[in-house]
């Protein structure tokens, strides 16, 4: 007589249990902490901006206080026609532009070139990453004194074989100048970045495509390249961010001159302030700066976020 054995029931698979959902009162202890950044970021940040709000209706010369009073829109009026400041967003996106490129082109070159081994590598990478580390406005007056010195300027020195003489720099190419400072300054930024994602590189998949007989340039070119495009998105849009904020370089170096040549919109907004003494159309510059500078972080922090997220996925 066969006897039959019944099976086991399948065990049933185990659920995860559901989080708990926290009171309101929870809610507001774990949130507690954070209220005096909060209330700090909002002192520093935001009454700031209010202010510049109230001032931008306001016909306000600092020399004479007692004139004062509200003219609504005007001042935005002035400034979106001024022919300085239209100047002054044009030289804006030509040095954020053409800094941005060279700090990723060379960031790039000096990236690839740290991520080989050979002697003494750890001495280079830490005297490319000095100029990242000096304050702006320090080295902006190394700079003007003593690099791009007519007398006796290194940059000079350097050139003299080959017929640059005392070429004054900051006069006749005051933007080439700057421009020359700022790529000095963010390209260890840049490459820092992009040092990161070649580490981060899959060495089977480069194995794998050595294996394949690939040449070295064609595995930069079509396995790298692909892989570093991420990085290089985010530090051209952090770069872009900390470089449209320019001031110190301008301020030290050329003084926004000669003839308005190197006048940004911090720049601009400094002069109308501090120079022409209009705090009413310093504050609408401002203001015009905040709101376009808001609208590009948006754009930049959507790109960002969008690239972590396709690295978890």
């Amino acid at each position: 007589m066969a006897i039959q054995v019944e099976a086991p029931p399948a065990a049933e698979p185990r659920r995860r249990p559901e989080p708990r959902q926290l009171t309101r009162r929870e809610r507001r202890q774990r949130r507690r902490p954070l209220l005096p950044a909060l209330v700090f970021a909002i002192v520093l940040t935001q009454l700031p901006f209010v202010a510049t709000l109230y001032y931008s209706t306001q016909r306000y010369n600092l020399l004479r206080p007692e004139t004062r009073k509200f003219v609504g829109l005007s001042n935005y009026g002035r400034v979106f026609t001024d022919d300085l400041f239209r100047n002054a967003v044009l030289n804006t996106v030509k040095l954020t532009v053409t800094v941005v490129l060279l700090c990723a082109l060379f960031g790039t070159a000096l990236a690839v070139l740290l991520d080989k081994k050979f002697l003494g590598r750890s001495i280079v990478r830490t005297l490319l990453i000095t100029p990242f580390l000096v304050m702006p406005a320090a080295a902006a007056l190394v700079w003007k004194t003593s690099m791009l010195n007519p007398v006796f300027g290194i940059v000079n020195w350097v050139l003299s074989p080959f017929g640059a003489g005392q070429t004054d720099w900051t006069s006749r190419y005051p933007m080439t100048s700057i421009i020359l400072v700022l790529t000095w300054q963010w390209t260890p930024f840049f490459m820092l970045i992009i040092l990161a994602g070649l580490q981060s590189q899959s060495p089977e998949v480069l194995e794998a495509a050595k294996t394949d007989g690939a040449t070295g340039g064609q595995t930069f070119r079509r396995v790298t390249m692909p892989h570093l495009r991420q990085f290089i998105e985010l530090a051209t849009v952090l770069g872009t961010i900390f470089i449209l904020q320019t001031f110190d370089a301008i301020f030290m170096i050329t003084q926004g001159g000669p003839g308005q040549a190197t006048t940004n919109l911090p720049y601009f907004i400094y002069q109308q302030a501090f120079r022409a003494f209009n705090a009413g159309e310093a504050a609408a510059a401002g203001v015009i700066t905040v709101v376009a500078t808001i609208v590009f972080a948006t754009f930049a922090l959507r790109l960002v976020s969008g690239l972590f997220t396709t690295e978890v996925l």
